[in-house]
């Protein structure tokens, strides 16, 4: 874990400066983070890099994680799928399920912060321990749409809270407290974004069998239906008919995402018989998903739904050019034509695809805007001091302190 300092060179020395000077204005405060898995996805990989340097900072932050079993899990991701508008058939069965795993979870669940801050739908109910101290709710996930029935229900556990944090404008809902954006961020300093030899980068093609004889179109991402992995082989196949090319569709898992092997044996089938189709299921390994993403010549993320898309803040901060959705906050982090190319399809994917293999200089300008939109907006940096100055304005009215 890189120490405060080293991010210095890359931010400036007056941007640390005032993250010691908001954490000292902490002094005191303990702030609890609760959320529902401690591996896969962007929320646990976030809270792994914002606690250790908030600690460090001196800000007393700790983290815990709910518990739920499969029966749980498979009921939360429904609620995922139906808020992201997907359709799905929601029962009270769903709702009696959620119900019972947070009641457990409000008996065990031990509550000490002075500001607790929730992730997601998982732990949401867990605000039924309020007292004296700050509740804030974090939603990671695009709810710009959301089937009614379950936002509704979801909603008589947000309105309970001190303030609510999206990551999009889009996302924000009628609420009867304050509002906050924060967008989510990258560390430049992790495993998965730091700079690599390129003897690694080699190892790991090779490891992998993965040629360099030719483009390699690349989508990093948990394997999921609003991920849309069947789209991007799609998208590939549209482009291979006028350049030999090859494709790569790699991540891993989520503990709370019970879908995830059977969207990947889908994927698998899908890609029958092309040799040029290379998909892995990879452990938690950083430094092979970044090898990966440097080895490649575009990145895709073609999200039917996305509530960030730190994949894409991944690439163009190694200045690959990107093809991705205009969907959530990816549009935050592209800007069409200037820092990536934003698709609606399929076809509009394999566009993009086609029209940066056959530019390469405009791909590569593309690649180096990207590259300095991510530095000057989603570093782990000003995420660091986003968060502290929500915890202050926590203690302050709401017409003094306006992130």
């Amino acid at each position: 874990m890189a120490k405060i300092e080293e991010y210095i060179p890359i931010v400036g020395e007056s941007v640390v400066e005032d993250l010691r000077l908001l954490a000292a204005r902490l002094k005191g405060k303990v702030i609890q983070h609760v959320n529902s898995t401690a591996v896969g996805g962007g929320v646990a990989e976030i809270l792994n890099r914002l606690v250790p340097l908030l600690r460090e900072l001196g800000v007393d932050t700790r983290w815990d994680l709910m518990k739920g079993g499969g029966t749980f899990f498979e009921v939360t991701k429904k609620f995922h799928n139906a808020l992201h508008s997907r359709p799905c058939e929601i029962t009270q069965k769903d709702f009696d399920i959620f119900l019972e795993t947070s009641r457990e979870n409000i008996e065990e669940v031990v509550i000490y912060g002075d500001i607790v801050f929730i992730h997601d739908p998982q732990p949401i109910a867990l605000v039924d321990k309020k007292k004296d101290n700050k509740w804030l709710w974090r939603c990671h996930i695009d709810i710009s749409n959301p089937n009614t029935e379950v936002w509704d229900f979801l909603r008589n556990f947000v309105v309970k809270y001190d303030a609510a944090v999206f990551s999009s404008p889009t996302f924000s809902q009628k609420l009867p407290i304050r509002q906050f954006l924060i967008s989510p961020s990258i560390d430049p300093l992790s495993d998965k974004n730091k700079e690599l030899p390129q003897e690694v980068i080699d190892s790991v093609l090779e490891k992998y069998n993965i040629p360099k004889d030719k483009p390699l179109i690349t989508q990093i991402s948990r394997f999921d239906r609003l991920k849309d992995p069947i789209g991007v082989i799609e998208a590939y196949q549209q482009v291979k008919r006028y350049i030999d090319c090859q494709l790569l569709l790699a991540g891993g898992g989520a503990t709370d995402d019970p879908e995830g092997v059977q969207v990947l044996e889908e994927t698998k089938e899908r890609a029958k018989g092309d040799s040029d189709i290379h998909i892995l299921l990879l452990p938690q390994n950083d430094i092979e998903i970044n090898a990966l993403q440097r080895a490649s010549t575009i990145i895709v993320q073609k999200s039917l739904k996305e509530g960030f898309g730190l994949t894409v803040a991944e690439a163009l901060w190694k200045a690959k050019p990107v093809v991705a959705s205009h969907v959530g906050g990816i549009p935050l982090q592209i800007k069409n034509k200037y820092s990536g190319l934003l698709c609606h399809s399929v076809e509009g994917a394999a566009f993009g695809i086609k029209q940066l293999l056959n530019s390469p200089d405009y791909a590569k300008k593309l690649g180096q805007n990207g590259r300095e939109h991510i530095k000057n907006n989603y570093l782990l940096t000003r995420h660091l001091r986003d968060y502290m100055l929500l915890f202050l304005s926590a203690y302050y009215d709401e017409d003094v302190v306006h992130l």
